[in-house]
């Protein structure tokens, strides 16, 4: 058969139509709710968003005028693959800032986002088939990446008792049925806003470490939290993997900018991935990232106004109906019981959104076992719009 009869078979152009298996994964149910709200607003409602974890601040003025000043400038270039040395150095004296640590600089990796980081952290530690562990509920792109690159998620069930952490019994039973090859806490947690104490986390690092378990720690919302201070898995353990983020203490969410804290064993490694996957981070986002660091003043102002806005859900929700949330510890997250009301929390979201023009996102994009029952509610916005929200919600519970 020619090459040019076999190009027209229907099969061919079949197989050429399909994607990948490992395309294969779950939506980000967030960005779906985001766009239906989209849609609400091009036709003149005025909604407000709690779906997204988005602050409505901007980034800190010093951030914006350095890029200012560096597009004025002129040439924006490729940068090295690991990050501009002196926002390397910078993280690194964050860390003894806000910690006490004194941590290498050549430990730092500037990535594009956390996002990228979790997958330079992935491609560099596991292999196709391993199983890396997660609490339920979680951040959905973990199992989700995991999944895309032939990893096994493997969720591990949080609650009350718990206070929603994974407990060191726990991951010990989990490797014991299946051993594991890695393990990601995040504290505080999306979408929960829970913490873990210091004396829990550093617990869990030394158990996961003793079993063999490689330990990675999302703390991209550290600087969010209320009701004590985060630690970093870094003061724990120098093998631990910190991933962390501009996007939210910073509210630099566009600017796609974020780091790792790696252990010196897998920065080359990292190097290698960051060269081929990204070249580099892009480079006006690294410079402003720098200089977010000289706006804490400001970005303390804001997490002020979190404060504010917890304090009126809190107070607010259980009179308007809702009374039955997670602790409400840190990052700017309220995760509420909608039980009594549906057994179906994507279809409860839609209809708030429709009737109440309350965009949430609905439990299930986070836990896929019991999350009909919840919605994740992100005060990040204005504490009047927090206060709108609660008076539309009573509203719409009210009216059933």
């Amino acid at each position: 058969m020619s090459s040019s009869s076999a190009i027209g078979r229907p099969d061919g152009a079949a197989l050429l139509a399909g994607a990948s298996r490992r395309s294969e994964i779950a939506p980000f149910i967030v960005m779906d709710v985001m766009e239906r709200a989209a849609r609400i607003e091009a036709a003149g409602g005025h909604v407000i968003h709690m779906e997204v974890g988005q602050p409505a601040a901007p980034a800190p003025s010093t951030a914006r005028e350095a890029a200012r000043r560096a597009l004025e400038h002129g040439r924006i270039g490729y940068t090295t693959a690991l990050g501009i040395p002196s926002l390397r150095a910078r993280i690194a004296r964050h860390y003894g800032e806000t910690y006490g640590l004194d941590l290498d600089p050549g430990r730092v990796v500037v990535t594009t986002g956390s996002s990228s980081g979790f997958l330079l952290a992935f491609l560099s530690m596991f292999e196709a088939g391993d199983r890396v562990a997660i609490a339920n509920p979680g951040y959905p792109p973990y199992r989700h990446i995991l999944t895309a690159l032939g990893c096994e998620p493997v969720l591990i069930e949080t609650d009350a008792a718990s206070r929603w952490v994974i407990t060191p019994e726990a991951l010990i039973e989990a490797h014991r049925r299946t051993p594991l090859k890695g393990i990601l806490v995040a504290s505080p947690a999306n979408p929960t806003g829970t913490m873990m104490r210091p004396e829990a986390l550093a617990e869990l690092v030394r158990t996961a470490e003793g079993l063999g378990i490689r330990f990675i720690s999302d703390e991209i919302y550290h600087g969010l939290d209320y009701a004590f201070p985060a630690s970093t898995a870094a003061a724990v353990s120098d093998d631990a993997t910190i991933i962390h983020s501009f996007s939210k203490y910073f509210c630099m969410t566009g600017w796609r900018v974020g780091w790792m804290v790696m252990p010196a064993s897998l920065v080359r490694a990292v190097e290698r991935l960051q060269q081929n996957l990204m070249i580099s981070v892009p480079t006006l986002s690294q410079i402003a990232a720098e200089a977010a660091f000289d706006g804490a003043a400001e970005m303390e102002a804001v997490k002020h106004g979190y404060e504010e806005n917890r304090l009126i859900l809190t107070q607010g929700l259980p009179a308007a109906g809702l009374p039955e949330f997670l602790p409400v510890d840190g990052a700017f997250y309220l995760y509420a019981d909608v039980s009594r009301f549906t057994e179906d929390s994507a279809g409860f979201a839609r209809r708030l959104l429709d009737e109440a023009l309350v965009a949430a996102t609905p439990g299930v994009d986070f836990d896929p076992h019991r999350g009909h029952h919840y919605l994740r509610l992100s005060y990040a916005g204005s504490a009047d719009e927090m206060r709108q929200a609660v008076h539309r919600i009573g509203d719409f519970l009210r009216k059933g």
